[in-house]
C-alpha cells in the first residue's frame, strides 16, 4: 500500500489536504549568509499561518548538511496540526566545503537509504524524498554523482527523486539522466522550479515523459512566477497534463517568511491559489494542492 513518509510516521495520501509541495521550515547556506532558517519559534509560527489558510501538509526539501534540524520537526507537526515531510539528499556542491563531499564519497547512497529507512541522524526521523540538484543548463561531476546515488536509493526503497533545476533549466537532461540512463520511473521524479523558465515547449516534453512539474518559488518576485505562471499552468492543463501539477512556495531566507515581513507559505494559498482559480477553475486547483502532491510522494516503501 502507497504511503507519504511524514515525520511522524507514514499517511495514506489522502490525509494531506492542502500541501505546500516545496518548501523549507530550516535551512542555511554559506551562499545565503545571515538568512538562515534556524528559529524554532519562527517555524512554528510559519506552520500555524499556513494553517490558518487551510494549509495541512509541508514537504521540506533541506537535503543533508543544510540545517534540517529533524528532531524539530515532529515537535512541529504534532502542535501545528500540519503534516511535515522531511528531505534527504545533497544540494549543489557550492553549498558543501571539501571536507563535507569527501566524507561521502563511496556511500552517498547509503546515506540516503539509511536516512529514508532507518532515520536521519540520532532523530529517528525518517525522510519521505531524496532532493538533488543539477546546475544551469548543464548537469556536471557532483549532479551526476547525485542523480546516481538518489537513482540508487529509488530502487532500493521505491523512493521519489525531487530535483532543483536552477533557475529551471536542465529539465530534459535531468530525464535522459534519471530515467534514461538510471532507470527510475518518470512518476517517481518530481522538477523543480519549472517557473523560473517559461519554456512552454520545454514544460510539454517534461509533462510527456510522466514526472511531476513543480512550480515553486512563488515568493521570488525577480523570476518569472507569479504574472507567468498562470499561462504556463493553463497550457499544461489544456494538453491534460493537470494531474502533474505541483504548486510549492520554497521560502529559503528569512526575509521571506510571513512572519518575517515576506509572502512565505500563507502566499501560496492566500494569492497564488485565487489567481489560478481564475486562469483554470477551482476544481483542478483542488486538484493540484491535494491529490497531485498524494500521489507524487506516496511510495510503495521497500
Amino acid at each position: 500500500m502507497s504511503a507519504v513518509r511524514t515525520v511522524l510516521g507514514d499517511v495514506p495520501p489522502g490525509e494531506l489536504g492542502v500541501c505546500d509541495a516545496h518548501d523549507h521550515l530550516f535551512f542555511g547556506s554559506p551562499r545565503l549568509p545571515g538568512q538562515e532558517l534556524r528559529s524554532v519559534a519562527a517555524a512554528r509560527a510559519e506552520l500555524v499561518a499556513f494553517r490558518e489558510q487551510g494549509g495541512g501538509a509541508v514537504v521540506q526539501w533541506t537535503p543533508y548538511g543544510l540545517g534540517r534540524r529533524a528532531a524539530d520537526l515532529p515537535p512541529l507537526s504534532r502542535e501545528t496540526g500540519v503534516h511535515v515531510v522531511a528531505a534527504t539528499g545533497l544540494h549543489q556542491a557550492a553549498h558543501y566545503d571539501e571536507d563535507t563531499l569527501a566524507g561521502l564519497r563511496g556511500r552517498l547512497a547509503d546515506v540516503f537509504v539509511s536516512e529514508l529507512t532507518e532515520g536521519i541522524g540520532a532523530s529517528g526521523v525518517r525522510a519521505g524524498l531524496v532532493k538533488v540538484a543539477g546546475g544551469f543548463h548543464v548537469l556536471d561531476a557532483h549532479a551526476r554523482w547525485t542523480m546516481t546515488a538518489a537513482a540508487e536509493a529509488h530502487h532500493a526503497t521505491g523512493v521519489t527523486v525531487a530535483v532543483h533545476l536552477e533557475l529551471g533549466t536542465g529539465a530534459l537532461d535531468v530525464l535522459d539522466l534519471l530515467c534514461g540512463e538510471l532507470g527510475v520511473p518518470p512518476q517517481r521524479v518530481v522538477l523543480g522550479h519549472l517557473n523560473r523558465s517559461p519554456d512552454l515547449v520545454v514544460h510539454r516534453q517534461a509533462a510527456e515523459s510522466g514526472c511531476y512539474l513543480a512550480f515553486d518559488g512563488p515568493s521570488h518576485t525577480h523570476h518569472a512566477t507569479d504574472w507567468r505562471m498562470p499561462d504556463a499552468v493553463r497550457a499544461l492543463a489544456d494538453a491534460g497534463f493537470g494531474d502533474r501539477l505541483l504548486l510549492g512556495a520554497d521560502t529559503t531566507t528569512a526575509a521571506a517568511r510571513s512572519v518575517g515581513g515576506g509572502p512565505g507559505m500563507p502566499y501560496l494559498l492566500r494569492r497564488v491559489r485565487p489567481r489560478l482559480v481564475h486562469a483554470v477553475g477551482e476544481d483542478l486547483v483542488g486538484r493540484i494542492l491535494t491529490e497531485n502532491p498524494g500521489r507524487a510522494f506516496a511510495v510503495e516503501w521497500r
